[in-house]
């Protein structure tokens, strides 16, 4: 199957990164390398892009697709939390831009074997790095009640979390929950009916705190992003696009503390903590997908664009 990812708000992303020609920029989250070829495109012969993704298939992709500027491409497979070491293998302290495109990409939704998907049967898996051994299958039928309902509750936000962990629980002691189909089976008859037909799939929540938990995804963007701000050059933008309320929230609050640092008390007339700024939000309410990029793909709905500037020194 190809590689197939329809990169959302894509000139918006590319137009905010300023774009300086001998600049240096990373992609954290490559995937089919749809930002990356506009940002490569853009790049003269001292230019240079990075682009991370833990994504074998991806890699392949953008491996492909980045092919006329491979003199200037280098591309890793890591996990992006790992960016400031990989800069550092590769000689760079500094760079000019970076952007995060949170969340699955399309190729992962439709490879049905990857088991992310509900609108499918394949086993439980929702690996986005197949190197890693543990599944989605090992949470379903390894953690306890208490454990499911956390994780349904904080990362799916579901009402019903409490009664949709009691369902598993139960179903597994029968046997062990091995699909997808299965799965959606069990959370299905743990939500009334009157509610299964409003609001969505009922099981499209549960799936998503089940990947978030799997793939540490809110853990490691939350330890991340101090850190890459670290790592912008003077006047540096930070593009990053989320896809629910839990990653906007954390991108929101990252950018938000390291604009204004200062912890003394309001009443102060001076600053005394000496924590400095670092740069300045430049979207103070985030970028959307028009009315028409929304038509063209519906994932794009749920995505909000935020970007940081590095304070010019």
């Amino acid at each position: 199957m190809n590689f197939k990812h329809q990169s959302v708000l894509l000139d918006e992303t590319i137009e905010n990164l300023n774009i300086q020609p001998e600049g240096i920029y990373v992609d954290g989250t490559l995937g089919g390398g749809g930002h990356a070829f506009h940002v490569c495109s853009r790049l003269n012969e001292k230019g240079r892009f990075i682009g991370i993704d833990q994504d074998a298939a991806a890699i392949e992709a953008a491996g492909k697709r980045l092919s006329p500027f491979e003199d200037k491409v280098t591309i890793v497979r890591s996990n992006y939390s790992d960016m400031k070491q990989v800069l550092t293998d590769l000689g760079i302290s500094r760079v000019n831009g970076i952007v995060l495109d949170l969340g699955v990409s399309s190729y992962q939704l439709d490879t049905v074997e990857r088991g992310f998907t509900y609108r499918e049967n394949a086993p439980l898996d929702m690996r986005m790095d197949q190197r890693q051994e543990k599944t989605a299958r090992d949470i379903v039928n390894g953690y306890s009640e208490m454990e499911l309902y956390g994780i349904i509750r904080d990362y799916g936000e579901d009402k019903f979390a409490k009664n949709i962990a009691k369902h598993i629980v139960r179903a597994r002691e029968e046997k062990p929950i091995e699909t997808t189909d299965e799965l959606t089976e069990v959370i299905k008859a743990a939500i009334p009916m009157k509610f299964r037909v409003v609001g969505g799939h009922p099981a499209k929540r549960t799936f998503q705190a089940i990947r978030i938990e799997l793939n540490k995804e809110l853990e490691v963007l939350e330890n991340s992003l101090d850190s890459f701000i670290g790592l912008l050059a003077p006047g540096g933008r930070f593009c990053v696009i989320t896809f629910h309320s839990l990653e906007d929230r954390i991108v929101k609050n990252a950018f938000r503390r390291n604009e204004n640092p200062c912890t003394c008390p309001p009443e102060f007339p001076v600053c005394v903590c000496g924590k400095k700024s670092r740069g300045t939000v430049v979207t103070r309410k985030p970028i959307l997908p028009g009315q028409e990029e929304m038509e063209h793909n519906s994932r794009s709905k749920s995505a909000k664009l935020r970007i940081f500037e590095k304070i010019k020194e």
